[in-house]
């Protein structure tokens, strides 16, 4: 696992198991994709950028205490598991921490928003 600053492991470390676990694994998936991705801390949140542009955002719904990725230009994609909700340009991908990930999805997800910063 790549090290963590203090700052950004607080940020993981501050969740119950097994939604740290699942973050900590989102962030590797994110680490090791095949075009660079950088982490930052913004708005209090992990977020992952292409080069200065920032692509997705972890976070973790208040009501159902599932993590999600959050697609900053999510209004321009269009998987069927994103959901725009009352956002205007951000959509999700809700993801259940007792579960495997769903890999495959996430994938999609993520070069579908890469897609997106060409």
């Amino acid at each position: 696992m790549n090290s963590l600053s203090e700052a950004k492991s607080q940020v993981y470390l501050q969740h119950p198991e097994p939604i740290r676990s699942c973050l900590l694994s989102l962030r590797e998936i994110m680490l090791s994709y095949p075009r660079p991705l950088t982490e930052s801390i913004k708005y209090g949140m992990p977020c992952f950028c292409y080069g200065k542009s920032p692509v997705c955002y972890f976070w973790v719904d208040k009501q159902t205490a599932f993590p999600y990725l959050l697609f900053a230009r999510g209004h321009l994609m269009s998987h069927p598991f994103l959901e725009q909700g009352k956002r205007k340009k951000m959509k999700s991908l809700s993801i259940n921490p007792v579960y495997d990930l769903p890999l495959e999805t996430i994938m999609e997800t993520l070069e579908e928003a890469l897609s997106l910063y060409k």
